[in-house]
């Protein structure tokens, strides 16, 4: 019952906490003490080493890590046509902490014009002999967080156009990883389960939406992302409710998007955050298609490097299979290691005993 194609029975979300080696070398970086091409090599260097600890685990995929970036987002959408980077008031407010002071906006048409990211998948591809992944940030939560108030009503006076210009740029972005070789991509995302969230989605009228109406949206502009999607490649959602130095931002179960978001978008597969009691119960997982989607259970925590209990995530996975059969589930860490370049607080032994287990127990699990 092992998958020969993605998601596999015991995968990971992308991230990786960052090596002490490319800290440095982007510390340099900063200070300019570091030209880019220096940093490029030194990045380089640690990429080839966490793809061989990937494989090594016996994993069936591997990441770059997110080494080449600072945000799991910012940095793929600041390179779209239309959208620009800059520094805000007051970062991101997580359960105690914040994040650096940044943001994006958007400042005229979106497009895709290329983007810096395809070079970085085909230099991942080219160093992995096993199933190399992409992630990139979900069209939804480009406009989720920064909202209505972000985006240049000159440009567009009607969100519609705006939710158009943005699918169409995921085609063209899709299309060019397909062509670069990605057979497996995988969009990361926070506006979904955060719209589970009462809080959250009073923070989003006050940012000039209404979160209601949302979900339809999101569906709808996702569907036209993945249009023409090619067959032999698979594309998964990752949904989760932040993920910052081990805190977070949301509450609550899926229900509130689990009809739109597991019965509607035309994903392969989804990456779900299952790993404390904030995510909900399984119920959701009945609008999952028989036979049709893979969901990748997030049972075990990147937040903390605690190992979970073999047996206790083994009862979990069959309380999930009183709403979607066992072929079509997987398991995966809830969500990334590092979702900013800061990395979560465990220790980089930590994150590999969790990728290690994780295979350990898909092979238990799903046999080998």
């Amino acid at each position: 019952m092992q998958r020969s194609t993605p998601p596999f029975r015991a995968d990971h979300v992308g991230s990786l906490l960052r090596t002490a080696p490319l800290k440095d070398a982007r510390a340099k970086h900063a200070k300019r003490e570091l030209i880019d091409a220096q940093l490029a090599e030194i990045e380089n260097r640690e990429i080839d080493k966490i793809i061989r600890k990937q494989e090594e685990v016996g994993l069936k995929l591997a990441t770059d890590g997110e080494f080449r970036r600072s945000w799991w987002q910012f940095d793929f959408y600041k390179g779209l046509d239309g959208v620009e980077m800059y520094t805000v008031d007051k970062g991101i407010q997580f359960a105690g902490v914040t994040t650096k002071a940044e943001s994006v906006r958007v400042t005229g048409k979106i497009g895709f014009s290329g983007h810096p990211h395809v070079e970085h998948f085909k230099y991942l591809k080219a160093h992995s002999k096993v199933t190399p992944k992409m992630t990139i940030p979900a069209p939804s939560t480009l406009h989720f967080r920064q909202g209505r108030a972000s985006i240049d009503k000159k440009v567009y006076p009607e969100l519609d156009a705006y939710f158009d210009d943005v699918a169409k740029a995921y085609r063209n972005a899709i299309r060019a990883f397909y062509d670069a070789g990605c057979r497996y991509l995988q969009m990361d995302d926070t506006a979904w389960s955060m719209l589970c969230d009462p809080k959250e989605r009073e923070h989003s009228r006050e940012r000039g939406d209404d979160p209601d109406s949302l979900p339809a949206k999101y569906a709808a502009m996702t569907n036209k992302a993945l249009e023409g999607k090619p067959a032999d490649m698979v594309i998964s959602m990752h949904s989760c409710r932040g993920n910052f130095r081990s805190t977070f931002i949301a509450s609550g179960g899926y229900d509130f998007v689990a009809e739109k978001l597991l019965g509607e978008v035309n994903l392969d597969g989804y990456f779900l955050e299952y790993d404390t009691e904030r995510a909900g119960g399984f119920e959701p997982l009945r609008f999952v298609p028989k036979g049709k989607k893979t969901v990748v259970l997030g049972l075990v925590t990147s937040k903390s490097g605690k190992l979970e209990s073999k047996d206790q995530i083994k009862r979990r996975i069959d309380e999930a299979t009183k709403y979607v059969a066992l072929d079509q589930l997987c398991l995966s860490p809830q969500c990334g290691f590092a979702s900013t370049e800061e990395g979560n607080v465990l220790a980089e032994d930590e994150q590999w005993a969790k990728l290690r287990m994780i295979v350990e127990l898909a092979e238990e699990v799903w046999g080998k």
